[in-house]
């Protein structure tokens, strides 16, 4: 199993010591799915959205010490959505500027359709690290269930699939699905607010 994490202020913190690479490490597990979702979601092929979770953790090594945590200035959680939708902003002006040289109209038509980067809010980035959050916590815990037991909560709690019909596929009672779903949120949220992550209200 792996190691602690630490509170969500302290890795903070410690994220201004390059060679934390515990805390790098958990930074980028649950940081990395959440700019990835948001770039994938402007439209960006998966290489070009792990290329921009590249260039989120380089610019957040950068600047780290120049962070201020004090909360009237803003979240962390603010402060690195703020970097997502510049680097953001920024790739998509580089493409209008060079566009490809395959001649593909389909990357030409998707970037004139783009809607403006600038929407990537700090609400959008609050919601996917909730999110990011959860699956995060989930993966810590997922060796305390069985397989039949993981998948009916998988099916039922994350993938939304109506409880009757995870029963009748996994040959299993309904009260059974809604014991395990059950089982599995109520561990995922201990481990949560276990390193005081606090973002459990959607589960």
């Amino acid at each position: 199993m792996a190691e602690s994490p630490s509170t969500h202020a302290s890795l903070v913190i410690r994220l201004r010591d390059p060679e934390d690479e515990q805390a790098w490490s958990q930074f980028v597990a649950i940081y990395g799915p959440v700019v990835r979702r948001i770039a994938r979601g402007r439209g960006l092929q998966e290489a070009d959205a792990e290329d921009l979770c590249q260039e989120v953790f380089r610019a957040v090594a950068r600047a780290i010490e120049r962070y201020d945590p004090d909360p009237r200035r803003g979240s962390f959680r603010g402060w690195l959505s703020r970097i997502a939708r510049n680097l953001i902003i920024n790739l998509f002006a580089a493409r209008r500027q060079h566009p490809p040289g395959s001649g593909d109209t389909n990357i030409l038509r998707l970037l004139e359709d783009q809607p403006d980067p600038a929407s990537v809010d700090s609400a959008e980035f609050d919601a996917e690290h909730r999110r990011g959050l959860v699956l995060w916590a989930a993966e810590r815990v997922r060796h305390e269930f069985s397989d039949v037991a993981w998948q009916a909560f998988r099916l039922a709690g994350v993938d939304g699939k109506p409880a009757r019909e995870v029963a009748e596929s996994l040959g299993m009672s309904l009260g059974t699905v809604y014991q395990y779903k059950s089982r599995a949120v109520v561990r995922i949220r201990r481990e949560l607010l276990q390193y005081d992550w606090q973002s459990t209200d959607h589960l």
